[in-house]
Formats: C-alpha cells, sequence, structure tokens
C-alpha cells in the first residue's frame, strides 16, 4: 500500500483522523518531528478512536532520516503552491504521498528538493486557502488507492 507522511504535523485531531484513514487503508502513516503534540495526547487518541491498533505509524527524527528509511521510495508532495492536479498523477504501490503542516504548509526547500512532476495539488474554488489535512489525506489516498482497482479491500 502507501506511505502517508506527515511533515511536522501541529494538530492532533487531524493526525488522529489520519491514523483511522491509515487503519481502513492499509497505508503505513511516517510522522517527520517535530510534532506539535505529544502521541498519547488525549485528543490525537480520541480521533483515532480504537484504530490505533491497526495502524502502522512510525516517528522519524527528522526530514534526513525520513528520506533514509524509504530509500528509493517515490515521493510526492502536496501543496496548494502547485499546478498539477493528483488526480492526473499515476501512482504507484509503496509511494510516499507527503503534507505539510497544517498551519505553513511544506517548506519550499523539500518541494524544490523533488523531483519535476512530484509536486501535486487538490482542486479547490479559487480564493480558498486550503483543505483540512485529514481531508485532503484522504482524497488523495482514495484516489490513489483507486488507481490500484482498491487492491486487498473486501467488496
Amino acid at each position: 500500500m502507501f506511505k502517508l507522511v506527515l511533515y511536522q504535523p501541529e494538530i492532533p485531531p487531524n493526525t488522529g483522523n489520519i491514523i483511522r484513514l491509515c487503519a481502513n487503508t492499509g497505508c503505513s502513516l511516517h510522522l517527520v518531528q517535530p510534532l506539535g503534540f505529544a502521541l498519547d495526547h488525549a485528543r490525537l487518541k480520541r480521533a483515532g478512536l480504537d484504530y490505533h491498533e491497526f495502524a502502522s505509524v512510525r516517528v522519524h527524527a527528522s526530514w534526513q532520516a525520513l528520506k533514509d528509511a524509504l530509500g528509493h521510495t517515490r515521493i510526492m508532495a502536496f501543496s496548494t503552491r502547485c499546478t498539477v492536479s493528483h488526480a492526473d498523477f499515476s501512482y504507484r504501490q509503496g509511494d510516499a504521498l507527503l503534507f505539510g503542516p497544517e498551519t505553513r504548509g511544506l517548506p519550499g526547500e523539500i518541494l524544490e528538493e523533488l523531483p519535476a512532476g512530484r509536486c501535486l495539488r487538490v482542486p479547490m474554488l479559487p480564493g480558498q486557502r486550503s483543505l483540512n489535512l485529514s481531508n485532503a489525506a484522504a482524497v488523495v489516498v482514495y484516489e490513489a488507492w483507486r488507481q490500484q482497482g482498491f487492491a486487498g479491500a473486501g467488496r
């Protein structure tokens, strides 16, 4: 399945929702420190309900530590500063889907570091700032999984 990466997430309920998303889709979750909360935060646990035990969650000390752990995995970044729609990209099993912190998004240095064509956006109406992190992650994960024929899903 896919690797969902949150770079320096700030809001515990968003990460809790994403833990639940990962448990239900088979994605692994990778969190890049520093986190804006403790992993035992009550709101993170409440948002994730009882799905924490069904999700694979890994914490990485830095951006470099994440890249070292992922090796040659393709990384796609999602940002409102990108121009290519997430639906116009061809995903492959094992791809890493990278999202930035809620209040500031991914740093420009990270976006510039990735190969051309791997900076994607979720379309929105003009004049809007951004989607909620957990909503954007769900939209992207389900599009990527749809492209794989929802492999592994019970029907």
